[in-house]
């Protein structure tokens, strides 16, 4: 019995320090929670727009929420969505939701495969009655971090500019609720201002942003008057000016002294002048002069024989837009005036019969504006007026 007990003793110093051990022993740390994007997918519902969130455990995936904007029929620019959440079970992705529009049942079955550094999805969403057969190969992820700095920029709407050197004064932005657009919309008509046609699409950020860019353009002087009725409209999240048709290189800034009756640019002043002076630098006689209403712009129109083919005595018009408006918004005593490029065209006004010209250059993309004769110098003289310095950013 002693030598057992003795045994039994000799063995408790070995045993203990490893039983020691084994208790003190860290626990291995747990994987770490991460959120991933696939935002390039493509082979899902004829082109559609596809973000794909991933929620990880390691290499595991926990959760995913799959959004697609498309376009339900082919070559139309309207857009539909849906958001689903997916449930995973191994490599299997399933979900149901429904369209946000149209309110379509919608079946998605997906099989996500790893392929070395990128990622496979096959199977099948089902919209409405309709069955798409997806197939994605190749597909790269994102970090949070990664796919945040990709989202869109801001839209650029100053609701309090200093002055109209980044905004232009006759183009307006409202941010809308998706909910109030078309009845907002429906307030513009009638009134003298246009709308970008681009804002009557719904694209797919306005549809995952919940809201709409609407770009309008109006006479300069009634700008202000339109962003404040805009934003008293319900819906409206924002209102302001925005980028427009002014580029500085062709902008002078002059005294508002002299041009004005009152409150009101004189505008047949200042149509007479600018014609005189484009008159000198184009070597051509005005044939036409109008200010549209909606937009604030003076068009003018001039014309001058072409020194094409002489003998034909063809006729070259050149048409040119301009616009004044105030150097900033509220009160102030300068002008800015910007001249636009010139474009012509040529035609055969000889008596008798015509040659009909096809004039195929017109419109070029990449082509060389048509030289205005050192239009915006002469004018800047004329009205005793400075140019923008781009390197320094001042009038000079």
């Amino acid at each position: 019995m002693r030598p057992l007990l003795f045994s039994l003793l000799m063995l408790l110093p070995a045993i203990e320090p490893a039983w020691a051990q084994s208790k003190l022993a860290p626990k291995a740390a747990s994987p770490t929670s991460e959120t991933r994007y696939f935002t390039a997918v493509d082979g899902f519902l004829d082109g559609a727009d596809v973000i794909l969130k991933e929620t990880r455990q390691g290499k595991t995936v926990t959760g995913a929420v799959l959004d697609v904007c498309y376009s339900p029929a082919k070559g139309s620019d309207h857009k539909e969505r849906f958001v689903a959440n997916l449930q995973v079970s191994g490599q299997n992705l399933t979900g149901t939701t429904q369209t946000t529009g149209d309110k379509a049942p919608v079946t998605v079955k997906l099989t996500r495969k790893p392929n070395g550094e990128t990622v496979d999805f096959k199977g099948e969403i089902s919209v409405g009655t309709t069955m798409y057969e997806i197939t994605s190969s190749d597909n790269s992820d994102l970090s949070e971090k990664e796919y945040l700095e990709n989202q869109s920029a801001d839209d650029s709407i100053a609701t309090a500019p200093k002055d109209f050197t980044e905004v232009s004064p006759e183009a307006i932005g409202v941010r809308v609720n998706l909910e109030a657009a078309a009845d907002f919309l429906k307030t513009l008509k009638g009134q003298n201002l246009q709308v970008s046609l681009s804002s009557l699409s719904v694209g797919c950020d306005a549809l995952r942003a919940g809201t709409l860019l609407i770009n309008l353009t109006t006479d300069p002087a009634r700008a202000a008057a339109v962003i404040a009725r805009a934003k008293t409209f319900p819906g409206v999240l924002a209102a302001g000016w925005t980028n427009g048709i002014i580029e500085m290189d062709r902008t002078i800034l002059f005294p508002a002294a002299g041009w004005r009756d009152g409150d009101r640019l004189n505008r047949d002043k200042l149509a007479s002048t600018v014609a005189g002076v484009l008159s000198q630098t184009l070597g051509a006689t005005l044939a036409a002069s109008a200010w549209n209403d909606d937009t604030g712009k003076l068009k003018l129109s001039f014309k001058r024989p072409s020194d094409l083919v002489p003998s034909l005595q063809l006729t070259q018009t050149i048409d040119i837009e301009a616009m004044v408006s105030a150097d900033k918004p509220g009160a102030t005593d300068r002008l800015m005036l910007w001249l636009g490029n010139p474009s012509d065209t040529t035609s055969d006004d000889s008596a008798g019969p015509k040659l009909n010209i096809n004039d195929d250059a017109t419109g070029e993309e990449g082509a060389e504006p048509r030289s205005d004769g050192g239009a915006v110098a002469a004018l800047a003289k004329e009205l005793k007026g400075q140019r923008w310095d781009s390197e320094s950013a001042t009038w000079q």
